[in-house]
Formats: C-alpha cells, structure tokens, sequence
C-alpha cells in the first residue's frame, strides 16, 4: 500500500493509553465522581485497532505463515502477564474470598484464561439472579477477551482484503480502506440495533465492539490529518477536539447510558481524531500527551489495568470498607506491580522467547491456559465439595429442628421471640443457599427478554384452581404454596415473568423490546386468568424497574395508578385475587446475604437491617390495599422478616435470603402454616365462599400481633 502509518515514538498514544487507564481506574474506585469512566475501554479498543492494522499493512498477512506469525507474536506480547495475574487472582479467591463465590468465580477465570470472558458476562446478563451477585476479581478480563478475539479474526479479515486488491490491480490501495469500512459501518448498524433490544449481550458483545477496533483501523490506512490540511491549527484543533470529546464522554455518560450504541461513537472518534490528527505543533496537546509521566502510565497501562481490579475486589475481604485511604493504597499498589510485572514478566518474555520459533507461542498459550485450568479446578473442586444437595438440606433441616426446637426454627422464631445465637450450624450452608430457590427456576417458569415466550407451570393435581402471578417475588412463595397445595388439595398454575409485574403502566426495561413485551404480558395473563378458569389469584411483585419517564425517587404514584387500572380490569371477572405484599431487600445495605454471612465474622450484626434500611417499595400491595377499595386483598407477611426494629439474615438458623433479594425455599417452608392462615382469613372473609381447603393452625402457630 502506498501509505503506511507510522507508530515509532508515538508519544500521543501513549498519553492516550494513560488517559484511558487512568478513567478506567477512576470510575472503578470513585464511579460516582467519574460516572462515564467506563469509556476508557473504547478509547483502548481504537488504539489497539490503529496500531494492529499498521502493524498488519506492513506486514500484509496473505498466507497461513503469516496468520501464524501474527498470533503468536499476540500471546508472547499478551499472555504471560495475563497468565500470571489470572494465577495469582485464582489463588487470592482461594484464600482471601468466601467459599460462596469459589465455583462461580473459578468458571470465570477459566473463561478468562481462554479469552472468553465476555461471553459468559453476555450469557449471565440476561439472568436475572445473577446481576444481585459481587462481580468476579476477573470480570475486566471481558474487554481483553473481546480485545483477543479481534486479534484472531482480523488478520483474516485483511488478508483477505489484501488478496482482493492484488488480484483487482489498479483498485488494490482502496480495497482494504472500503472494506474496513464496510466491516465498520455493518458493526456499528448492529451495535445500535443489540443495544437497543438486548443492551446486557449488546455491552459485551465482540460483535457490537468489532466497529471501534476498525475505527481504528481506518485510521492507520488513510495519511494523517497533516497531510490533507497545510495548517498545523487545523489538526491541533482536531487532536483538542478529540481529547474533550473523550473527556465529555467521561464525566456525563453513567450507567443510564445506553451503550456501546451510538452513544460509543463519541469517545471512539474522539479518540480516533488525536491519532489522526498526529501533530506535535506547539499549540497541539502532544507535549502533554508526551509528558513523561503520561508516558509510564502508558507503557504500564496494560499491567495497571490487569492488576487494579482484583485489588479492588479482594481486598475488601481483608481490609473491610473501601475509603479514600485504602483506595489510594490500592492505586500504588497497583502502580507498583504493574511495574513489576513489565520488567519481570511482559519485558522478559518478550525478549527469551525465540522469535523464529513461533511454535513456542502456541506451546505457552496451551500450557498456560491448562496451568490455569487446573487452579480453577482445584478451587471449583473444593467449592462443589462445599455445597449441598437438596437431600442434604432436608437431612440438615431435620437436625437443626432436633438442635433447637421445631418452636425456634425457621419462621416459628419469629412466633415464639426466640433468640438466635448464630453458634449453631447454618440451614442450609451459605455456598447451598444461594441455589436453595424454588422449582420455578429449575422449571422453566419463566418469560423473559422481550416476554414472547410465555410457559406456565403446574404444581398439584387438586381440585382447587390457584394461579400464582407476578415476577421473581411471586416465584419466591411456590416452595410454600406447593406445601399448602399437597395438604389442602390444590392446583398451582403459575404465571411469571422476570422483572415484569401485572400491570398497565410501562416499566422502564433496559430496551423498548421488553418494556412493551412486559405490557403484552400482562393483557396475556389478564385473559388468561380473570374469565372464572381459577378458584383464587395470588400475585406478588417487586418494583425493580421504575415506571417509564420517571425514576425510583418519583415512580410510586404513577406505578400505583398502572396497578390500580390493572386490578380494576382483573377484578370484573369475580374470582378472589390476593396480593402478598413484598418481602424486606437486604440489597439496600448487603449485595448478597450468603457472601456475607460467610465472610463475616459476626454476621447477626454485619448481615442484618433494619425495617427502614431494607424497606421494599410495593405499589402493587398499595394499590390492592387501599386504593384498590376492595377489588383485592393483601397478605402482609412483615412481622417473619423483621422484630424489634431488625431485619435479621438469618432467622431461626436458617439463611432466609439467597441473594439480596430472594428468600430461600428453605425459609419460606417455615412460613407455610402461617401464610395458609392468612390466605384463610382474607379469602373466607364475610364476603367469600371459596373453600380453600385450608385449615386453621393450632394455638402453639398462631402469629403474634
């Protein structure tokens, strides 16, 4: 090709680098001070794009050896350093980290070893239970797994452009421009699209990322800003241009922030104009960018990046509390093995690997992402050792009620103001409860994603027709429901959605998609259910999604209303329809109730809230209780969740949440006598004629008022 970008000293990337470690570090100790700081990865992703597609037009990559050669110069300038962070990571979860997150986050070092990281972020975002867990000490991995596989396919992609233009002739300098642009243009369209529709898979997706690396690469096949204008300004004006656009991007992008998207396209061409512009004219930014200072923390930008996040999530294990002390701790310390690992590690490898060998890169990526392997293995073993099969929690059930008494266990503490001292075994163990959920999941109950897809569920073969309605806080109560269903002769159909609730107004889903899919659901769920085909309708709902247009701080009213005109509708066809109101959310002070029981070394006190603290807003119980006048009834619950101004986690030895949010099946059994005595009394009130089947508890389960 006739030009050639050249990289040589490029003191204006290695500024570029530092700006964009240094927003990354930021946003992840301080997100509140830098919201946006986010988008130092996409400034990363030019930059790799600029430079791999000069390294490439240089090297024109047009047969197999050449492909070859290209990989394995990545894993000797990549991996080691990877590999030893990723093994001294592993270790650190094993000894510093509780044994509830061990399975989980050795998967993920796994998938980072093999630069597959980002897909199993993209698969987990579409859970729902899993966005309540601690991110793994390895999740920034995703950007450098997405960061490797354009490193796979790109010299494939421009030696194919290459070859097309050789065999063209006369058109071979425009070939690749065109269709690095074409490539570009497709990534960006479907970028716009995924964020859209799917913005969890959409942020993590190699597809919706491919577009910045080829911005980049554009960059690198078309002569610098210099050469199209004669006056020096114009391109120093372009590289300021660019530097605010990155630094706009920064501080008012947040989490809102629909993204990659079109949204991207901001620090992308601002990040791709600094290179382009390519000028050390005295009124350009290139001195500073060129700052020696700049300049350490780019070359050392790669290991900064690899180090300060495991830092970030382990050392709260250790140390508690993150505060600006600590947090500054953490940046030397970060600083200071990021500057280890260069010259020991990155440094040394690059230059005792052969290059004329260039098997020995392929020999260290297999032996390296074994050796990891097997690390993960042995602590995912260990884990699985740990956890418990649901005989197992039945069998342990049985022990703790012998330990402290049938009167004292689970929901009957509550009843009888027994004291729990922690000093008993735990039912079930922190590593069992995060699973201990109800059969919902394993199921398959679920509709979800834009709710096209609709299962219902059966439970019980009775002659009483029950449908049980809402989001994952109605699935909570099947594990008792299916208690009362076997004694009381009922048929559970259930009908539910993950984060959607029966109602009119439109919830603010991450994509237009959902939000209307969620109200689809709802008029399927009202045909279904309000024309006589049931016996009794309970609902639960938590507001985990504020009403469209508004906020948490201002969605209460307006959600109410959308729950008001739903049961007003719902109720016309008669059948009795029963709302339990919401259950407390730990999620307010404690991320995930078992990952802190099992490191806490006082977790009655560290684990635990108040009414206040975990107070669950439930427009769905208003609306049913009060404004509703009487078109619904609502089951409250409150007095088994909190006593004396506490919100225990754990209640009567059993672990009563496994997450955040949701109980335990486990815990809510316990409450099956009681919740049958409350749907008795709303049910067969003086108005009611529906036999339940449902018969009243004996004095020794009655509930304390």
């Amino acid at each position: 090709m006739k030009h050639v970008a050249k990289t040589v000293s490029r003191g204006d990337i290695q500024g570029l680098r530092a700006i964009a470690v240094v927003l990354v570090v930021v946003y992840h100790l301080w997100p509140e001070a830098l919201s946006g700081g986010f988008i130092g990865v996409d400034t990363f992703f030019v930059i790799s794009g600029f430079l791999i597609t000069t390294h490439l037009v240089k090297n024109p990559p047009v047969r197999a050896r050449d492909v070859w050669a290209f990989w394995m110069r990545r894993v000797k300038r990549l991996l080691p350093a990877a590999f030893f962070v990723l093994a001294v990571t592993m270790i650190g979860i094993r000894l510093l980290a509780p044994d509830t997150v061990w399975r989980a986050w050795g998967g993920q070092v796994v998938a980072a070893a093999f630069y597959v990281e980002n897909w199993a972020l993209a698969a987990s975002s579409v859970d729902y239970l899993t966005s309540e867990d601690a991110p793994s000490a390895v999740q920034h991995f995703w950007s450098l797994s997405v960061e490797e596989q354009f490193y796979l396919f790109w010299p494939l992609i421009l030696g194919g452009l290459f070859i097309a233009g050789a065999a063209l002739g006369a058109k071979r300098a425009l070939i690749p421009r065109y269709g690095v642009l074409g490539f570009l243009l497709l990534s960006l369209a479907y970028s716009i699209h995924l964020t859209g529709n799917e913005p969890g898979i959409a942020y993590f997706s190699t597809l919706t990322r491919g577009w910045e690396f080829a911005a980049g690469g554009i960059i690198a096949l078309i002569p610098p800003a210099t050469e199209h204008f004669r006056s020096s300004h114009v391109a120093s004006a372009m590289s300021w241009a660019g530097l605010a656009a990155i630094l706009y991007a920064a501080t008012a992008y947040d989490e809102t922030t629909p993204f990659p998207g079109s949204a991207a396209a901001l620090p992308v061409l601002g990040t791709a104009a600094v290179i382009w512009a390519h000028t050390e004219a005295k009124t350009s930014p290139a001195r500073l960018l060129a700052w020696k200072t700049s300049r350490f923390l780019g070359d050392h930008s790669y290991s900064i990046y690899l180090w300060h996040w495991p830092l970030i999530v382990l050392m709260p294990f250790v140390i508690g509390t993150l505060h600006w002390p600590q947090k500054l701790g953490i940046i030397a310390a970060t600083v200071f093995m990021a500057f280890l690992t260069k010259a020991l590690i990155e440094d040394n490898f690059r230059r005792t690997l052969d290059r004329a060998k260039i098997m020995t890169g392929g020999r260290f990526l297999l032996v390296g992402s074994l050796g990891i392997g097997l690390i993960s293995g042995a602590v995912v073993g260990t884990a699985a050792q740990r956890e418990q099969t649901p005989a197992q929690v039945a069998s342990q059930v049985l022990e703790a009620k012998d330990n402290v008494g049938t009167q004292c266990f689970g929901a009957a503490s509550m009843v009888n103001d027994c004291v729990d001292s922690g000093a008993g075994p735990l039912v079930p163990a922190p590593t069992a409860a995060k699973q201990d959920r109800s059969d919902a999941y394993d199921d398959k109950c679920w509709s979800q994603g834009e709710f096209a897809r609709r299962p219902v569920c059966t439970y019980g073969n009775g002659r009483t027709k029950v449908a049980l309605v809402g989001n994952s806080h109605a699935g909570q109560w099947l594990p008792a429901l299916q208690e009362i269903a076997k004694e009381r002769d009922w048929t559970i159909s259930t009908f539910l959605a993950s984060r959607c609730s029966p109602t009119d107004s439109e919830l603010a889903f991450d994509s237009d998609a959902s939000a209307e899919g969620c109200v689809a659901f709802g008029k399927w769920v009202l045909e279904r259910t309000s024309h006589g085909q049931f016996d009794v309708i309970i609902a639960a709902a938590r507001q985990s999604l504020p009403v469209q247009g508004e906020d948490f701080g201002t969605t209460r009213d307006k959600a109410i209303t959308g729950y008001e005109s739903y049961l007003q509708k719902w109720t016309t066809g008669g059948t009795p329809i029963v709302v339990i109101r919401d259950s407390p959310y730990p999620g307010n002070t404690v991320r995930n109730v078992p990952d802190c029981i099992a490191s806490s070394r006082k977790p009655l006190v560290d684990c635990s809230g108040t009414p206040k603290s975990w107070h669950s807003m439930d427009p769905l119980a208003d609306a049913a209780g009060s404004s509703a006048k009487g078109r619904a009834s609502v089951v409250d619950m409150s007095e088994f969740f909190c006593r004396d101004d506490i919100c225990p986690a754990i209640i009567g030895s059993v672990i009563a949440y496994i997450d955040g949010s949701h109980l335990t099946a486990t815990y809510v059994r316990t409450l099956m006598p009681y919740l049958a005595t409350k749907l008795e009394k709303v049910i067969r009130g003086p108005s009611r004629s529906v036999d339940l089947g449902v018969a009243p508890v004996t004095s020794s389960q009655s509930s304390r008022h």
